[in-house]
């Protein structure tokens, strides 16, 4: 039977406003000790604490331990909802039925992760459903520069089998476009084992095809085949490898998911990491999934790169490290995020998957997080 209980987890206020309310926090856990915790704030997942073979419990998700953190500048999305459109859109601006439309340039000169102030901002509405728990938001027309009144809800549900399950659903008074994600930073030797445990991790994905982008990570619009490359993952192998192998800093591409079908659940991805025996699969009814492995997060002294190479760091706060949960200091390449999508600045290019939703039609998105310590599935090769 799996239990739900709820507290405070701090206070903080809605953007614009000045009075503060609750931010609550909501833990399942099950019969095999697995807990998981979400706060309302911006729908967030804070911690996922799973066993080892050896039935040693450890938190895999990186976060922060109270309101101060989540609340920083700095903070990198950890465990956030993000909407209204996940990931970026070039030169912040698409054109929509005959209009334009100009969104904050919160990245250069492109919007991420649904602006200055996307959903992972607000304090959401929540309520226990059963074993569930349901939050809500209402995004109002023309905030951020999007058309359309948008409301949005998230559903979270842990099960007695250690999948955790996240499900959207959003409509919109307006034609509009919608992609919305969980941006969870995992590591499963433990949210405080930094980039050497994140080496020590095995990956496969679901992918034969990933979507090109331009020196500021914009897609250009070409889908090319992931085989021969450095970006082919479909085989599993160790992530530190698969980094040392790459002309960049690090993964943060989005990968085309093979099969994948609208409304039907697919295998998306196999995590493991072999020291401890854990491991998680991604199953998802998007098309796309975007591999990030915290190349942003803070580089000090220029060192952290597993080929032996010293890019400099792009880190938003100048190298300082973010401190974490538990007093850990969160460096680069210290989790990965597994982003279930639809392919990002689709809204630009005719020949992605379409992330506009029109009056009437209801957005749904979901994705389960499996959690276990058996051998990931490994992906054969389509010739």
């Amino acid at each position: 039977m799996v239990q739900i209980v709820e507290d405070e987890f701090g206070r903080t206020s809605q953007p614009s406003k000045s009075e503060t309310e609750i931010v609550r926090r909501f833990t399942f856990s099950n019969l095999n000790g697995v807990t998981v915790q979400v706060i309302t704030y911006g729908a967030t997942i804070t911690t996922v604490n799973i066993p080892d073979r050896n039935g040693v419990f450890a938190d895999i998700a990186l976060g922060f331990d109270n309101m101060t953190g989540y609340l920083t500048s700095t903070n990198p999305y950890f465990g956030a909802t993000i909407g209204r459109v996940c990931n970026r859109i070039g030169q912040a601006k698409f054109s929509l039925n005959g209009s334009e439309y100009r969104l904050a340039k919160n990245n250069g000169e492109n919007t991420l992760h649904g602006g200055f102030i996307g959903f992972d901002k607000f304090n959401w509405s929540a309520f226990i459903d059963g074993d569930k728990v349901i939050m809500s938001h209402v995004s109002d027309d023309g905030y951020e520069g999007y058309p359309g009144t948008v409301l949005t809800s998230v559903t979270f549900q842990l099960t007695e089998d250690n999948d955790f399950k996240v499900s959207f659903i959003a409509t919109s008074s307006k034609p509009t476009p919608i992609n919305l994600t969980n941006h969870s930073y995992f590591n499963l030797a433990g949210h405080g084992a930094g980039h050497q445990g994140l080496y020590n991790h095995f990956v496969a994905l679901n992918a034969d095809k990933y979507t090109v982008t331009d020196a500021a990570s914009i897609p250009t619009g070409e889908i090319r085949n992931v085989s021969g490359t450095p970006f082919d993952l479909r085989v599993r192998q160790n992530l530190g490898k698969a980094l040392a192998n790459l002309p960049e800093v690090g993964f943060d591409d989005n990968y085309c998911v093979a099969k994948a079908t609208e409304q039907k659940l697919t295998f998306v991805a196999g995590v493991s990491h072999e020291q401890s025996g854990r491991t998680m699969e991604i199953y998802s009814d998007q098309p796309g999934v975007q591999f990030y492995t915290g190349n942003f997060m803070p580089d000090p002294d220029n060192k952290i790169y597993p080929s032996g190479k010293t890019p400099a760091s792009t880190a938003p706060n100048g190298g300082k490290p973010l401190n974490g949960k538990g007093g850990v200091q969160y460096y680069k390449h210290g989790g990965f995020a597994l982003e279930t999508q639809i392919y990002p600045d689709a809204v630009n290019h005719k020949n992605f998957p379409s992330v506009i939703v029109n009056p009437g039609d209801v957005y749904k998105h979901e994705v389960i997080y499996r959690f276990g310590v058996e051998p990931i599935i490994e992906i054969v090769r389509q010739k």
